[in-house]
């Protein structure tokens, strides 16, 4: 994490609650700093470690490693699920129909793709349920993307073994669709009217309306330029996913 955004996540949270505030005991001695805490905290989620194993770094006892962990957790939902952890608005939803206008997918609204994310410090109970088919232990994520790298949906923590079908069958992504409050789109393409917008998704998903996938195996110059187009935005995912892998 870069110093100037772990502090400003830490100034922010800091600010939510007083618990990560540097304080004296009954003592009058000075208590553990905001930086220790996160530090501890950031560490449990980037690498997987375990409480007892934080304790051993930090010289911070579980219990207090454990509940900084839930208030964590707790303050960045409370104070970014606006800003970052949301579904798209009316607005975002026209500036995303506009851009794959311009790219000649009217009605697409992001690509839609799935990744094993390598757990090195699973634990030994759990390595049955999330070893992949390389024999590795992963988590998968299932992301939907727009073009500017935003993430508009991720689905996290499915055990390793399943594959990217497995994960849809479970995921949220289509449950306003389901009760009926999925956004009204309307766009016209050869003359037809259309009101669903669409994902664009390799050959693994199924053939349903809302996934448009690239052609196997293009024969005329039509269909060459349409799969060019449909796999050549679909990087916007992948591009996503190698962002997330590389940091």
């Amino acid at each position: 994490m870069q110093p100037n955004l772990f502090n400003k996540v830490m100034h922010d949270i800091c600010n939510y609650d007083e618990y990560f505030v540097q304080k004296r005991n009954c003592a009058g001695n000075l208590g553990l700093l905001p930086e220790q805490k996160f530090t501890t905290v950031i560490r449990m989620l980037a690498y997987g470690s375990s409480a007892d194993q934080v304790d051993e770094i930090a010289r911070i006892g579980k219990s207090t490693v454990l509940e900084s962990l839930l208030r964590f957790c707790d303050a960045v939902e409370t104070l970014y699920t606006r800003d970052y952890l949301r579904r798209p608005t009316p607005r975002d939803l026209q500036r995303l129909l506009q851009k794959a206008e311009s790219r000649e997918f009217p009605g697409m609204i992001g690509s839609i793709d799935c990744m094993h994310w390598q757990w090195k410090n699973c634990p030994t109970a759990w390595q049955g349920d999330y070893g992949n088919r390389k024999g590795q232990k992963s988590i998968i994520l299932e992301v939907v993307a727009g073009f500017d790298i935003w993430v508009w949906h991720a689905f996290f923590g499915v055990a390793g073994s399943q594959n990217d079908l497995n994960v849809l069958g479970q995921s949220p992504v289509f449950n306003d669709v389901l009760r009926g409050e999925a956004p009204n789109i309307t766009y016209e393409i050869n003359s037809t009217i259309y009101q669903n917008e669409y994902y664009l998704a390799d050959g693994i998903y199924s053939m349903w309306t809302t996934f448009v996938k690239t052609i196997p195996h293009p024969r005329s110059h039509k269909q060459n330029f349409f799969a060019r187009y449909q796999e050549g935005y679909r990087k916007d995912v992948e591009r996503c996913f190698g962002i997330l892998q590389a940091r």
